[in-house]
C-alpha cells in the first residue's frame, strides 16, 4: 500500500511540472521577427557582404515519461508541430532516432507520441530521437530535421542491495568500545539525483548490546568492553539497509556480518603438573628424545607460542630441552651418554613463558611458569646395533652366482662387546634368492636375477649378539633394499595380438595393419625399435614392412589384388630389434587372412576361421566340438587297426619247420633306434658275440653266464647242414634263462668261415632278373645246390 501511495504522488508531481511552461509538449518557435522562412540582416563579413541568417521553423527541447507505468492505454509522450502545417493533411511528421518506431511511435498527420511498452530507468534513463516535417504528396522536407530528448522520470521500485551477503569481519578480543570492525555497502538502483528513492540509512537489527552501525556510512564498531573470546569467540550481527532516508513507505535489504574475535595474548602458560618423571635405558642414543612436557595455554596461534629452558640441573650438559613449535611441546634431548654404573638419576629445573608478551596485559601478572624434572636411568642388554637405519644395494640383473652386492655392520653397544652373527629373514627371503656371510656381513646372490620379474628385492638382515657361552641373547634387523639394475637381455616383440586382413581388391603399397612393439627392458634413455621384414622372405614376399622411424611399422601390400580361392592366409616374418647394448631382435609373425571387401576396404566376407568366429561360438563349444572330433578319429582308426590285424599274413608260411618259435603280435617296434624291445645280438655272427652280453630291457634275478657251443661249419669231412645248424640255435635258446617268456622267432644268416658262395641270408639275397623266394628252409633251391657243389657233394647228398 506504501508503494501505491508514493507511485500515485511521483505521477501528480511529474504531470504538474509537465504542464508548466518550462516543461512545454509543444515545439517552441524561435523567430527574429517577419513571417517563417523569410531572413534578416546580420551584419556585413570582412569584405563588407551583408550576412544573413535563416529562421528556424521549430526547435524541439526535452519530453519527460514516467517509469513503469501501468495504465491500460499508450503512454502519452508529446506533441510535434511545424509552422508550416495548415491543418489541411498535407504535412507528414517523421520520427527516427533510439527507439523510433518500437518504443515509441508517431501519429504522421497529428505529430502525436507515444510510448508502447512500460520502461525502466534503471535500464535506460533517457532515449534520443530526431524529428522532422515533409510534404505527403512532394515528400520536400517542411521543416529541418531537429534532435530532442525522452527523459524518463525515476521511481522508487528498487530496495538496497547490499554488496556481499554475508560479511567476514575479525576484530581483536578486549577492544575498547567504538573500535571500528568492517564497513558495509548498499547500492540502490534508483535515481541519485532525484528525490530520497537512492537515500541509504543503515540499522542493526540483531548484534546489540555488542555492537553498534553508523547509520550514514554503513560502519560496525564495538560497543561492549571486555569482549573475551575464551569466553566467547564468534557473533552474527544483521545489519539493515533502508531507502527514502529511512521514512516510512521505503524499501529495505538485509545482510549477515560474521564477526570473529581476534586472540591477543592475555593469558599465561601454566605447566598441569608441578613434578615430572621419566625412565631412559642407558643404551638410549645421543640426541634421543628422553620425555615431552606440556604447559597449557588458553590463547592460541602465536599468542600460544612458548619457549622452555633449563634454568638447574645436577648433569650440567647432559640433557637440552626444545620447543616443537607445531605442538607447543616442550622436548628433552640427550646430550651426553648415560652411565648407569656411575650415575642412576638427574633432577632438572625447567621454566617456559610466552614468546610474544602484549605490554598491555602485564598488570595480570608474569607470564611465565616453573616446574621440576626427574630422569631416572635403567640399566639394559641392548641389542646389536646398525651403523645404518637401513641399507641400500644395487646389482646388475646379469651378475653370476655368490656376487657379492654390499655389506652391513652392526656392534654391541654393550661394555661385553660380545660377537655379532648375521643372517637373513627367510620370512623376507622365501626364494633364497640371497645370503649373506655369517661373519662379516657381506650380501651376495645366490640365484640369477631377473628385473622384469622383480626390479626390487625388500629383505630384512638380522644381527645376532652372542654370548661367551655362545648363546644368542639380543637380535636386531635392517631392512636392506636391493635394486636389480637393467641389463638388455630381453628382445622386443608386437605390443599385442594382431587381427590383420587384406582386401581381394586391395591396392599396391596399400597399409593395412600398424604394427607396434613391446619391451620388458627399461633403457635410460628410452625405446628405441627398428622393424624390418625377415631375410628369408624378402626375395618372395606379398607384403612389405615399412619402418615409421616412431616405434612404429607399417605393414604395405605389394601387388595390386589377392585371391582368397588360392591362398587365404599369409604369414609375414617381421624382425623387430631395439637400438640398445647388446642389441636384441626377435621374428614375430604376422598373420594376414585374405577377405572380400567392398569398394571402401570393409570387409564382407572372409576365410573359415574368420567365419567360425562370426559364428558367436564360445571357446568352450569350440573345445568340446574338437574333442567329439578327435573321439571320432580314435574310433575310426582302431577299427581299421583291429581288421588290418585279423588280415594280417603269418611272418612264415610253412609252420612244420618253425612251430612253437613264431609268435604274432601287433608291435611294429621304435624302428631303427630302438635296441630296447629285444637283443638284436643273435643276427650277428656268433663268433663276434660278447660273452657277458645280457639283456636291456630285462634285468636277471641271477646271472647265469651264456652257454656257446662251438660251431662247425659244413666241409667234406664235416657233412652238417644249415637244419642242424638251426636246430642247435634252437636248443641254445631254449635252455638260455635270460630268454623272454614268450616265443621268439630268430633268423640265422650264417655262411661259414671263409665261403665264397656269398650270403644265404634272405636280407642281402636280392636279385634283378626275378622275384627271390625267401623259403629257402623247406626248398633250398639253387644256392643250396651251388653249396653242395663247392663241398663236393654228389646227388644223393643233394636229395638228403
Amino acid at each position: 500500500m506504501d508503494r501505491r501511495k508514493v507511485y500515485v504522488l511521483m505521477v501528480l508531481w511529474a504531470m504538474a511540472h509537465l504542464s508548466s511552461p518550462g516543461y512545454s509538449l509543444r515545439a517552441l518557435r524561435r523567430t527574429t521577427g517577419g513571417r517563417r522562412g523569410s531572413t534578416g540582416l546580420t551584419g556585413q563579413d570582412a569584405n563588407g557582404v551583408p550576412l544573413r541568417r535563416s529562421k528556424r521553423g521549430w526547435m524541439w527541447n526535452q519530453f519527460f515519461l514516467l517509469e513503469e507505468y501501468t495504465g491500460t492505454d499508450l503512454q502519452y509522450v508529446g506533441k510535434l508541430h511545424s509552422d508550416a502545417d495548415r491543418g489541411d493533411g498535407s504535412v507528414r511528421y517523421v520520427l527516427n532516432g533510439e527507439g523510433a518506431g518500437t518504443l515509441f511511435k508517431i501519429d504522421e498527420k497529428s505529430g502525436d507520441i507515444h510510448a508502447t511498452k512500460r520502461l525502466d530507468r534503471e535500464e535506460k534513463a533517457y532515449y534520443i530521437l530526431h524529428a522532422k516535417a515533409v510534404n505527403r504528396f512532394t515528400n520536400e522536407a517542411l521543416e529541418g530535421e531537429s534532435e530532442f530528448i525522452i527523459k524518463i522520470h525515476d521511481i522508487n521500485d528498487n530496495e538496497p542491495r547490499f554488496t556481499k551477503d554475508p560479511y567476514m569481519a575479525r576484530v581483536p578480543e578486549m577492544s575498547d568500545i567504538g573500535t571500528s570492525v568492517i564497513q558495509v555497502t548498499a547500492t540502490d538502483a534508483d535515481d541519485a539525483t532525484y528525490g530520497n528513492s537512492a537515500r541509504v540509512v543503515y540499522s542493526i537489527l540483531e548484534g546489540q548490546p555488542y555492537f553498534s552501525v553508523d547509520p550514514d556510512t554503513g560502519l560496525i564498531k564495538t560497543a561492549l568492553p571486555g569482549m573475551d573470546r575464551e569466553v566467547k569467540e564468534n557473533y552474527q550481527v544483521v545489519i539493515q539497509a533502508k531507502d527514502m532516508a529511512g521514512q516510512m513507505g521505503g524499501l529495505s535489504g538485509t545482510t549477515t556480518v560474521s564477526i570473529t574475535l581476534s586472540d591477543v595474548n592475555d593469558n599465561p602458560p601454566r605447566f598441569t603438573k608441578t613434578l615430572y618423571e621419566f625412565r631412559v635405558p642407558e643404551s638410549t642414543e645421543l640426541g634421543s628424545v628422553v620425555g615431552l612436557i606440556r604447559a597449557m595455554d588458553a590463547d592460541i596461534g602465536e599468542n600460544a607460542e612458548m619457549d622452555y629452558r633449563i634454568i638447574g640441573s645436577d648433569g650440567p650438559g647432559m640433557f637440552d630441552i626444545t620447543t616443537n613449535r607445531s605442538t607447543q611441546d616442550g622436548v628433552i634431548v640427550l646430550r651426553k651418554p648415560l652411565d648407569y654404573e656411575r650415575k642412576r638419576q638427574y633432577s632438572l629445573r625447567v621454566q617456559v613463558e610466552n614468546v610474544h608478551i602484549n605490554p598491555r596485559f602485564f598488570s595480570m601478572g608474569p607470564f611465565r611458569d616453573e616446574a621440576t624434572i626427574k630422569i631416572i636411568v635403567e640399566d639394559v642388554d641392548e641389542p646389536p646395533v646398525f651403523e645404518r637405519a637401513s641399507y641400500v644395494m644395487e646389482v646388475k640383473e646379469d651378475a653370476a652366482r655368490n656376487t657379492v652386492i654390499g655389506s652391513v655392520s652392526a656392534s654391541d653397544p654393550d661394555d661385553k662387546n660380545s660377537l655379532v652373527r648375521y643372517s637373513i629373514d627367510r620370512r623376507t627371503d622365501m626364494d633364497r634368492v640371497f645370503n649373506i656371510h655369517a661373519g662379516n656381513g657381506s650380501v651376495f646372490i645366490l640365484r640369477e636375477l631377473d628385473r622384469e620379474e622383480n626390479a626390487w628385492h625388500n629383505i630384512s638382515v638380522i644381527a645376532t649378539e652372542f654370548s661367551k657361552c655362545n648363546n644368542p641373547r639380543q637380535i636386531s634387523r635392517v631392512p636392506v633394499y636391493i635394486r636389480v639394475l637393467d641389463v638388455n637381455d630381453n628382445a622386443p616383440t608386437f605390443a599385442t595380438n594382431y587381427e590383420t586382413f587384406v582386401c581381394e581388391n586391395a591396392r599396391a603399397n596399400q597399409v593395412i595393419q600398424t604394427v607396434s612393439a613391446t619391451d620388458p627392458d627399461e633403457p635410460l634413455g628410452g625405446h628405441r625399435f627398428f622393424f624390418s621384414l625377415a631375410q628369408e622372405a624378402a626375395g618372395k614376399a606379398n607384403f612389405s614392412v615399412r619402418d615409421n622411424k616412431d616405434n612404429t611399422a607399417g605393414i604395405l601390400t605389394r601387388r595390386n589384388s589377392y585371391n582368397s580361392l588360392q591362398k587365404s592366409i599369409y604369414h609375414v616374418p617381421v624382425v623387430i630389434s631395439d637400438g640398445e647394448f647388446p642389441m636384441q631382435s626377435s621374428t614375430n609373425t604376422l598373420t594376414i587372412r585374405v577377405c572380400t571387401c567392398d569398394r571402401e576396404g570393409n570387409m564382407k566376407l572372409c576365410n573359415t576361421e574368420a567365419l567360425t568366429a562370426r559364428a558367436g561360438l564360445s571357446t568352450g563349444a569350440l573345445v568340446a566340438i574338437l574333442l567329439c572330433v578327435i573321439i571320432l578319429l580314435m574310433i575310426v582308426v582302431l577299427f581299421a587297426a583291429l581288421r588290418r590285424q585279423r588280415k594280417k599274413e603269418p611272418l612264415i608260411i610253412s609252420k612244420e619247420d618253425v612251430r612253437d618259435n613264431v609268435v604274432s603280435y601287433n608291435d611294429e617296434g621304435g624302428g631303427e633306434e630302438d635296441t630296447q624291445a629285444f637283443d638284436i645280438g643273435t643276427l650277428r655272427n656268433p663268433e663276434a658275440i660278447e660273452e657277458s652280453k645280457q639283456r636291456r630291457d630285462i634285468v636277471p634275478e641271477t646271472f647265469y653266464p651264456p652257454v656257446r657251443r662251438p660251431v662247425l661249419p659244413p666241409t667234406r669231412d664235416n657233412n652238417g647242414d644249415v637244419r642242424d645248424f638251426i636246430n642247435q640255435r634252437l636248443q641254445d635258446n631254449d635252455s638260455d634263462p635270460t630268454a623272454p617268456p614268450y616265443d621268439s622267432l630268430a633268423t640265422y644268416a650264417y655262411e661259414g668261415n671263409g665261403s665264397v658262395a656269398e650270403s644265404l641270408s634272405s636280407l642281402e639275397s636280392v636279385t634283378t632278373e626275378g622275384d627271390q623266394d625267401y623259403n629257402y628252409l623247406s626248398e633250398w633251391g639253387p644256392r643250396f645246390k651251388k653249396l653242395a657243389d663247392m663241398y663236393g657233394g654228389d646227388d644223393s647228398d643233394r636229395d638228403s
